[in-house]
């Protein structure tokens, strides 16, 4: 019987959709970019939100924000992306915060309870405390770099913080990153060169400057990180990459097996279980795989155990793991 995820079934399957179902997503930020991870992930079928803004619909958000009508304007971000949402799937579970996500407030939300964290919030300070928090709690994280001053929407890519270039924003936050050593960030960035705005619109704000913007390129952004959000959770990826792939080390015959990102399995606290903890730096023997560890997940016989190295989890069939020092 056909439902309303059954086109995303046939490229997902019905594991991939269970854990999209059993997954909460946090969006820390419902603009221009957030507003689309959120419409995308809806339609997909993640089953849980938290959404995350103390801003209220305006009139200069008419022209990108998929929120933001006539009606809209006036009313909370939150609140109007929830009411969609729930209008796309009546069964989703959405909580909302009508508040900015501050150093001060961070210890506020339940980040143990996230199985991915959008950033797509405005300000430097905001972005490198999410970062943080969510190393700190081994959370996936994807962050949106500067979608503002841009016309071409083909020009974003997903990379590493440390591969970026051209972005201004990627440039600030790697500075930050790197003096509180963290090493990996999953990013969308565009290697476009912003244009300087025409004129001012007069448009009052706390920010020094407001950005131009045009319809197609945040929500470019925002559907891309969608997109790397599903295929991270699901294990599922286009191409040569679909589904779980083997990687094999011919001489030694020894097989690694690779997939992209979450896992329904519940976390465990693997520190009596292994001698590899969260953040250590090691390397997979023979596989030349050398990362930072953001999150570990160990089955209850401890048979395999499943590490993320950024975005990108290795479940390790054998225990041929060496710190490196």
């Amino acid at each position: 019987m056909s439902t309303q995820f059954s086109r995303s079934e046939l490229l997902l399957g019905k594991e991939g959709m269970d854990k999209l179902k059993n997954s909460r997503v946090a969006v820390f930020g419902v603009g221009g970019v957030g507003g689309y991870v959120c419409e995308a992930l809806v339609r997909t079928g993640i089953g849980a939100f938290d959404l995350i803004d103390d801003d209220k619909v305006s009139l200069t958000n008419l022209n990108r924000q998929i929120i933001a009508t006539r009606k809209t304007v006036g009313l909370y971000k939150v609140d109007v992306m929830k009411e969609r949402m729930l209008d796309i799937n009546p069964e989703v579970d959405v909580r909302v915060y009508k508040c900015f996500f501050l150093p001060e407030n961070a210890d506020g939300f339940p980040f143990e309870e996230y199985d991915y964290v959008v950033d797509a919030v405005d300000t430097v300070t905001a972005k490198i405390e999410l970062v943080m928090k969510c190393r700190e709690k081994g959370i996936p994280i994807i962050s949106s770099m500067g979608a503002g001053n841009k016309f071409e929407a083909s020009a974003f890519r997903v990379a590493d913080i440390y591969k970026t270039k051209m972005c201004p924003l990627a440039k600030v936050i790697r500075h930050e990153l790197k003096k509180r050593g963290v090493e990996k960030l999953k990013v969308v960035y565009s290697e476009e060169e912003p244009t300087r705005p025409i004129g001012d619109t007069g448009e009052c704000t706390k920010k020094r400057e407001v950005p131009g913007s045009l319809a197609f390129v945040p929500s470019a952004a925002g559907l891309i990180i969608a997109g790397e959000i599903v295929k991270d959770i699901t294990g599922r990826r286009g191409g040569k990459d679909m589904g779980n792939e083997y990687m094999k080390n011919i001489e030694n015959n020894e097989v690694l097996e690779q997939c992209a990102g979450g896992s329904a399995d519940n976390p465990f606290d693997v520190f009596d279980k292994t001698k590899f903890k969260m953040h250590d730096r090691v390397k997979i023997t023979k596989f030349d795989i050398t990362g930072e560890i953001t999150a570990i997940r160990i089955d209850p016989d401890a048979t395999w155990y499943s590490i993320w190295f950024g975005g990108t989890k290795y479940t390790v069939l054998e225990q041929e793991l060496e710190r490196v020092e």
